[in-house]
């Protein structure tokens, strides 16, 4: 029976009926474009684990737009499994898909800059504050349950705001990807507020090619792909079960958004099975071992989600998706179309807005990062 691996629960006793503890299998098991094979580097395994960045209901923060909640308990729950699923996306693209964690050493500049940005505070930009602010624009009060696609909208939104970490956000619509408009957004020229302030903060590499202060390529912006999915009607229709798990096992992976009504897990891995910095960060890693569910208890609206870099890795994830998702089915996942489909309204790449708040910049020091980490508390699930 195939099962996905469930890294960052929420609410582990309401759906204890579906999580299974992890099993001693001869299996390989796949995490996020990596094969491990338990038998012989559990360790390595879960040490791979242990490094995704982990998020879930806390409380005892600033309420959330001056007078709303103070605590996501009960509603945050796939608002927590989208910022997992865009922090891997910031460590791949700052740090390397193998990047390890490990408790009280020393981590680079840019892992701590990854953490600001999902703070609970109202001025980082991909904070609980921020997201349910925006959900309100997609039809969501502050306080309701979010689906996959509205997570994945949000994002889009929110990453207009973040200079620093620069995302092309491209969220697939009627389960078809287009390969013309993500090359259109992503080889976008950058913006800014003018001709002036680009050229005081631009240089050329010995390479030619132009580079801002952060040190990243102006040319290509390195592209976050999310595809919500229905993948059938009440429950998911095994005919997609062959191509879901093949797209854990590329690179380019994210895992999944998913789970039961009103409960949001992030899938990260799946395995086949005959069964059924010196900071106080420990609070942001998971260190337990992972829970796992079937794929048939999975509610059929998922959001997959990839990550490319390069333009390479995006053809290269072209390739896998024409190879391993398209072949020879009668009833596919998704579409991937080279040209924009005549009946669609024309695509023009999103720009930022003229108010920006980058809340990764709001924190000057890292000795900051976790001064108010007494005034609120993670609860346990």
């Amino acid at each position: 029976m195939e099962s996905v691996l469930s890294r960052y629960e929420n609410q582990i006793t309401i759906l204890s009926d579906y999580l299974e503890e992890f099993p001693e299998t001869d299996e390989p098991v796949w995490i996020l474009g990596r094969q491990h094979h338990l038998n012989t580097d559990k360790s390595k395994l879960l040490l791979d684990i242990s490094a995704r960045l982990w998020f879930t209901y806390r409380r005892k923060f600033s309420p959330i737009g001056g007078t709303g909640p103070s605590s996501d308990a009960g509603w945050g729950c796939m608002l927590r499994c989208g910022q997992m699923m865009l922090a891997q996306a910031l460590i791949c693209r700052h740090l390397g898909r193998d990047w390890q964690w490990e408790k009280h050493k020393k981590q680079p500049e840019e892992y701590h800059r990854i953490l600001r940005c999902f703070l609970d505070r109202k001025d980082c930009c991909y904070s609980i504050h921020q997201m349910a602010q925006m959900g309100v624009g997609e039809g969501k009060s502050i306080g309701e349950w979010f689906g996959p696609n509205t997570v994945a909208q949000v994002l889009k939104k929110l990453a207009l705001f973040d200079e620093w970490n620069s995302l092309a956000v491209y969220v697939s619509m009627d389960n078809t990807v287009v390969i013309e408009d993500i090359k259109k957004m992503c080889w976008s020229p950058p913006q800014s507020s003018s001709a002036a302030h680009s050229s005081a903060h631009l240089h050329r590499s010995a390479l030619g090619r132009s580079k801002n202060t952060a040190g990243f390529c102006t040319g290509w912006k390195p592209l976050l792909l999310i595809i919500p999915l229905r993948l059938g009607i009440n429950h998911i229709n095994p005919v997609y079960i062959d191509a879901f798990k093949e797209c854990f096992k590329m690179p380019q992976s994210l895992g999944a958004l998913g789970g039961k009504p009103n409960n949001a897990y992030y899938f990260i891995g799946f395995l086949d099975s005959e069964e059924n910095g010196t900071v106080d960060d420990q609070s942001f890693h998971c260190q337990h071992a992972p829970h796992r569910m079937k794929i048939m208890n999975l509610d059929p609206s998922v959001a997959l989600g990839f990550f490319c870099k390069e333009e390479c890795d995006f053809d290269n994830w072209c390739s896998l998706v024409q190879k391993e998702i398209l072949k020879q089915q009668s009833l596919r996942m998704f579409e991937l179309v080279q040209k924009h489909p005549p009946h669609w309204p024309p695509f023009i790449p999103p720009t930022k807005p003229e108010v920006t708040t980058t809340g990764a910049e709001l924190i000057e020091s890292t000795d900051k990062l976790f001064e108010l980490e007494e005034e609120f508390e993670i609860l346990s699930v």
